[in-house]
């Protein structure tokens, strides 16, 4: 890893992150800023236990950001997989793209929550659940997707959806997909008729999130891209660059009375200000109930969207936020300087 970070060896890009004690940033190993003494230098496997450890991203090889570009060889794979999600890419078809199987699997546990061969069975599946809604037919979605019995297709369907493929014909599902950000990488998850997720990548809440959207809407959650996610993914570049105030893509966000309170109350902040917790207790009707409003803000699934973020302390501090502080004063430096620049 020290020869890696001493040649700035872009292919280790992702592959680990080294944060400097005597700064508190953490980087990637290709970064062109000048290297730190070994002995100051500790190294971890992601962002996220970077970030967890307290250090905070380098604004000059920004190493939660892609900018849409992973490394070469995770882009083939991702190329290959879109290209035709049916057959199936074992070890030795990834040995023959020279690809390490096992990297493989470490970068898509770290990046996508899942190892490649499960992302590429649930993109599979996916894809196979949109034939079946059309209207094709069993037997051929199932050789199409590499199974050679309808039952195999069936036992497989039924894991991942937990019903069977005949039912699936009206059944929705979540599609999952990730967005580059100047803030990191975001998860997003929509369903056919909205956006139900925006999340940060490296949140330690994520796991339960998504659990939480399986059963609010009882349906798998599986790779993939519809309408909303395309027209998130514009508003967001607009949104970074400046240019966009109100979100317009269809959201859904069902919780309890008070979160659903407390989320459509964050919808009316304006851009550009904030908002106490003491403050939105009050104008929901429960006065003194800051800390059940903090809760309910970390429970929003669809940060940015639902500024959860233009939220602070009655003091006028930033109190706290699920994605990192460092996030948070990035979003108000955002909108507050677009409104100055009008």
């Amino acid at each position: 890893m020290q020869r890696a970070v001493r040649q700035r060896d872009v292919s280790y890009d992702g592959v680990f992150f080294l944060g400097v004690k005597t700064t508190g940033i953490f980087c990637r190993p290709s970064c062109p800023a000048r290297k730190p003494l070994p002995r100051n230098v500790e190294y971890f496997p992601s962002a996220k236990e970077a970030l967890l450890a307290g250090y905070r991203p380098c604004k000059r090889c920004r190493p939660m950001d892609t900018d849409g570009r992973p490394p070469a060889w995770v882009g083939r794979l991702l190329t290959a997989v879109e290209k035709d999600p049916g057959p199936r890419l074992r070890d030795w078809d990834l040995h023959s793209m020279s690809i390490d199987p096992a990297r493989a699997r470490r970068y898509f546990k770290r990046h996508y929550g899942m190892t490649f061969q499960a992302y590429h069975r649930a993109r599979r599946m996916g894809a196979a659940m949109m034939q079946i809604r059309g209207g094709a037919k069993l037997d051929d979605v199932a050789l199409r997707h590499g199974y050679e019995s309808s039952s195999g297709f069936r036992d497989a369907f039924g894991r991942t959806f937990g019903k069977t493929p005949g039912r699936g014909r009206k059944t929705d599902c979540i599609v999952t997909t990730v967005i580059e950000s100047p803030v990191g990488p975001l998860l997003t998850c929509a369903t056919p008729q909205a956006v139900c997720l925006l999340e940060f990548n490296d949140r330690r809440a994520l796991e339960t999130q998504i659990r939480e959207l399986r059963k609010r809407f009882g349906c798998a959650v599986v790779p993939g891209k519809n309408k909303h996610i395309k027209r998130l993914k514009d508003e967001l570049s607009w949104y970074f660059a400046g240019k966009l105030r109100t979100f317009t893509v269809p959201i859904v966000y069902p919780g309890t009375a008070f979160q659903e309170a407390v989320w459509e109350r964050l919808l009316k902040i304006p851009y550009g200000e904030t908002l106490s917790y003491e403050q939105l207790g009050i104008d929901i009707g429960r006065p003194g109930a800051q800390r059940a409003v903090g809760t309910a803000n970390g429970k929003n699934r669809l940060a940015i969207i639902i500024p959860c973020h233009r939220v602070v302390n009655k003091n006028g501090k930033l109190g706290g936020y699920g994605g990192g502080l460092w996030r948070k004063e990035h979003l108000l430096a955002l909108e507050r300087s677009s409104v100055l620049g009008q």
